[in-house]
């Protein structure tokens, strides 16, 4: 057995007697359950580490020898592994015992770590499907976040439902759980008669950590019970804290481990048949094989080099439709291609300052990333891909951020995009505080510098400042932001610029002891969003918001929220550029046009209701509905809208998946309620899980939208001429369009980087709304995708 620590030994008692317990436990469910071994804890029980009782430091056994990873805690190396008890509760409520009881076993060898899962239920059946790879969020399922750098920062995130299958990414403190890296590590559970077993296994070749001969790593378990919505950790959790990570546990005393060599290259064979309409005839184009590839090799246990050639970063399924709230309001899409995906941690910055989708599709492009003491290092340099004649752009992009304190950092970026003469570069500082237990400071502030190709040079400046303060049961967050017209962050994302944000948002939760309700959380909400040249004058906000979120928890796992708005918004006169008016003599005759001028302010007030259901084996729903007056954006002027999200999951098997989603976005005149505008988008996925790393999709969506002759609705009712971009003024018509996309992917995936890709899409349209036997196909294709991973 493992030495324990001196931290430990006094608790020596504890453990035997937390172990008689475990014994006691173990047996009766060994009646019931014959996978587990005859003959585990027949010796001395295992050194024991009681969350809850701030057991939470141990030193975890270095055993000799393979072990098989087959779902089956039978092995005799078990034995000696420590043992992980005493969950809590986290979500909804925390501080209080865990109503479900688990066991997690931890012990490693010089290549590997490994975890035993143990998960009794009592109260009803085990959730566990066939999932595809980061699926499982509708079922039970366990999630282990080690802290490799023990920074309390950042951590890799491996979770598991009961079968073992597979979800994981990198867990932080200010966004959770981001599941979009892949990391290799092995996993195979069973459901049994007492709840259900999982085996894990974490090669440290698939991991980066400390340079030292011994170091210890932050650990926390998080557990996820779908029959009672609750979440459950094995360190005692406070909510109000202002950090998740920084409540960890440690392992400590991990010796001489051997990462070795970590080489990976991984070619790729793409393939693609694109097909469209010419003249009256079908044509199709088939282009000829792509052959590219990426390489990483991991320098040093912390650094990691990628490079990549003519990578195929063609999506395989269509980025899911999205309805414009705000039109002053750019869309954000996430970045899902591998090669950016890879230490994307490292390149995080306040603001999206750093944007790879930006690099739509690169040529050749190198990454440095990783760890050096307490500096975090991301290093990018990209070649993209550019029309004929026109120049590639060039891309070099740096972001480093040093560790300060607990929870405190220091960051700087800089940005570089060349297009032939032109260029636009970034160059930035941000920095997180924490100070009083209870408070953070971030501050960041960034400069654009834009010129080239006859281009005067100028220098534009972006900050942003925010004061938090964490609690239970209140709390509060102030932010002021303002980004400069002609800011401009050509390798980031900015969905707006001309802007200047102030927010103040004060919070107060509730947690009954009795009845139905978990908890209840209110917060009201002061903002105000100016220009930027009105925010730098002193003058009051274009828009200023008195609005208000109340939320509740029930139990089973029931959620229900309200938001209401009452609201203020000046007219934003640069949105109506190309509109304009005609002036009519009293016979009706033309005589000249004049630009269009909208009410200056109009008064907004409504409300949002949102509705979930528990996450039950089969279903689960939820509802989204937003009603009230509001901003009719086509015409300013006052319309009473109604917006509807619908979204629900139904698992009739566990292998079969299917997920309908409806979003409408309906929009009326106030003054007569005739229609403006209509969207329409209607989504289906279905999935079938052949064998764990086969499945078979369908993605169906269709999009449709309905507009109105455009008309002065709010003073002169006169219809509203558009420029176009011939220069010629034309009035507005009314117009209806529908396109859907249907999209057919065959997915083997054994493990991240070895794929095979076999899917056909295609593309219709219809100049009616919502027709779906008018819609004629206007293009389609096919793809393969092959890759291999060789790792030495």
């Amino acid at each position: 057995m493992g030495a324990l620590s001196p931290h430990t030994r006094g608790r020596r008692v504890n453990a035997h007697l937390c172990g008689m317990h475990i014994r006691l436990v173990v047996a009766l469910a060994t009646l019931a359950a014959p996978a587990l071994s005859a003959h585990a804890y027949a010796t001395e029980p295992p050194a024991t580490y009681n969350g809850r009782s701030n057991q939470t430091t141990l030193s975890p056994p270095k055993v000799s020898g393979a072990v098989k990873v087959d779902g089956r805690l039978d092995e005799a190396a078990w034995l000696e592994a420590s043992l992980l008890t005493g969950f809590s509760q986290y979500s909804p409520v925390d501080g209080i015992a865990a109503a479900d009881s688990t066991e997690v076993l931890v012990m490693y060898t010089d290549h590997a770590v490994y975890f035993g899962i143990r998960a009794f239920e009592t109260h009803g059946p085990v959730h566990a499907s066939h999932a595809d790879r980061d699926k499982i969020g509708a079922d039970d399922n366990v999630q282990l976040l080690l802290d490799t750098f023990r920074d309390r920062r950042r951590a890799y995130s491996i979770a598991v439902n009961p079968l073992g299958i597979q979800s994981d990414g990198i867990f932080s403190d200010n966004s959770g759980a981001d599941l979009n890296p892949d990391f290799q590590f092995e996993s195979k559970g069973n459901v049994t008669a007492y709840g259900y077993e999982v085996e894990i296994r974490v090669p440290f070749k698939s991991i980066r950590f400390q340079q030292a001969k011994s170091q210890n790593w932050g650990i926390n378990v998080i557990r996820r019970v779908q029959h009672s919505g609750h979440e459950q950790t094995w360190t005692r959790v406070a909510r109000g804290a202002p950090s998740f990570l920084a409540q960890s546990g440690t392992l400590e005393n991990l010796s001489a481990l051997k990462r070795g060599l970590v080489l990976d290259i991984n070619p790729v064979v793409t393939q693609r048949t694109t097909g469209s309409r010419a003249t009256t005839q079908w044509d199709y184009d088939a282009e000829r094989p792509q052959f590219g590839g990426n390489a990483s090799w991991g320098l040093t246990s912390n650094l990691a080099l990628n490079a990549t050639i003519k990578p195929d970063f063609s999506q395989v399924e269509a980025d899911v439709g999205q309805v414009v709230f705000d039109p002053r309001q750019a869309l954000f899409f996430p970045d899902k291609r591998p090669f950016f995906l890879e230490g994307s941690e490292n390149f995080s910055v306040p603001n999206s300052l750093i944007y790879t989708r930006t690099i739509v599709a690169p040529e050749a492009a190198l990454k440095l990333s990783g760890k050096m003491g307490g500096l975090n290092v991301g290093v990018l340099s990209a070649i993209d891909g550019a029309p004929p004649g026109s120049d590639r752009p060039i891309y070099n992009i740096a972001r480093f951020r040093r560790d300060l304190g607990g929870q405190s950092h220091l960051g700087m970026v800089y940005t570089d995009r060349v297009e032939g003469e032109s260029f636009n570069r970034v160059v930035g500082m941000d920095a997180r505080t924490l100070f009083g237990k209870r408070y953070i400071l971030n501050g960041q502030f960034a400069t654009s510098f834009t010129g080239g190709g006859g281009k005067a040079l100028s220098s534009r400046p972006l900050f942003d400042v925010s004061l938090l303060q964490t609690g239970r049961s209140s709390g509060f967050t102030f932010l002021l932001k303002a980004i400069h017209p002609e800011f401009v962050a050509s390798s980031g994302f900015l969905s707006r610029v001309d802007v200047a944000h102030m927010n103040f948002t004060p919070r107060k939760t509730w947690f009954p002891s009795s009845g139905i309700f978990e908890s209840v959380s209110f917060t009201p909400i002061i903002d105000g969003t100016w220009t930027w040249d009105r925010f730098t004058r002193g003058t009051e906000p274009n828009d200023i918001k008195f609005n208000s979120s109340t939320s509740a928890l029930l139990k089973g796992g029931w959620r229900t929220g309200i938001y209401t708005w009452t609201e203020s918004f000046k007219y934003p006169d640069y949105l109506y550029g190309n509109l304009f008016l005609e002036r009519r003599t009293n016979g009706g005759a033309v005589t000249d046009t004049v630009a269009f001028s909208g009410t200056d302010r109009l008064t907004n007030l409504g409300a949002m209701f949102t509705f979930g259901t528990p996450q039950w084996r089969a279903f689960s729903g939820s509802a989204e509905i937003v009603g009230g007056q509001d901003d009719n954006f086509d015409e300013w002027s006052s319309a009473l809208i109604l917006y509807s999200t619908l979204n629900a999951d139904w698992r009739p098997t566990d292998r079969f998946r299917v997920n309908a989603r409806y979003v409408e976005q309906r929009t009326h005149r106030k003054s007569d309620r005739t229609l403006v505008r209509l969207r329409s988008i209607p989504r289906i996925k279905v999935e079938y899980q052949v064998t764990r790393p086969l499945f078979v999709r369908f993605v169906g969506q269709h999009d449709a939208t309905k507009i109105d002759a455009l008309r002065d609705d709010s003073r002169t009712d006169a219809p509203i001429l558009i420029r176009g971009s011939d220069g010629v003024l034309r009035q507005s018509t009314a117009q209806e369009r529908s396109r859907f996309r249907a999209d057919w992917l065959l997915s083997f995936q054994p493990n991240p980087g070895t794929v095979l890709f076999a899917g056909y899409g295609a593309s219709l349209g219809t100049a009616q709304f919502f027709s779906p036997r008018e819609l004629e196909r206007t293009s389609d294709g096919f793809f393969v995708k092959v890759s291999y991973l060789l790792r030495r």
